[in-house]
């Protein structure tokens, strides 16, 4: 996984060889006053992608993560859902004694919320551009390509690798 900030001069697009999953996962700290309740929570994530990075073949391929007042999210690029299964599964990992342990303490308190999303990115029906970036997203996970000639516009990105 690649967090190189090194600009990509112009326009960029992400080009597909085979499909990946984009994991959007998150959490909204509901009362923030509760840092007794939720401390140890919020260094779960960061153990998570630690592991992940230690693990080449876990299946991650890049992420980030955003803050947003209340909400902490993370975009999460993965190989495949079956991989991403696995790590979420693996009861000597890091996620399975997290999961257990917010289950017990914190899913009904109200404390926080928690979130996750999973799509299927196939070649073919994506569309993304990046203009004077870091490679970052679809493209940092995958491979970067400039956007001209057949991928210079969105409609012809959107289908330029199906």
């Amino acid at each position: 996984m690649n967090h190189s900030a090194s600009v990509v001069p112009g326009r960029q697009t992400a080009v597909l060889e085979k499909p990946v999953v984009l994991f959007l996962i998150g959490t909204r700290f509901n009362k923030l006053w509760r840092i007794d309740k939720w401390a140890w929570f919020i260094r779960t994530m960061p153990a998570m992608l630690a592991e992940l990075e230690r693990t080449p073949n876990s299946g991650l391929l890049w992420y980030r993560t955003h803050l947003s007042g209340r909400l902490l999210t993370v975009q999460q690029y993965w190989e495949s859902f079956d991989k991403l299964l696995v790590y979420a599964h693996d009861k000597s990992g890091e996620h399975f004694p997290a999961w257990a342990k917010f289950n017990r303490t914190l899913a009904n308190d109200g404390t926080m919320g928690i979130w996750h999303e999973t799509y299927l990115i196939e070649p073919g029906k994506y569309e993304c551009v990046y203009g004077n970036m870091p490679a970052f997203g679809l493209a940092a996970a995958t491979k970067i390509a400039r956007a001209e000639g057949r991928l210079a516009q969105a409609k012809d990105r959107f289908a330029a690798y199906g």
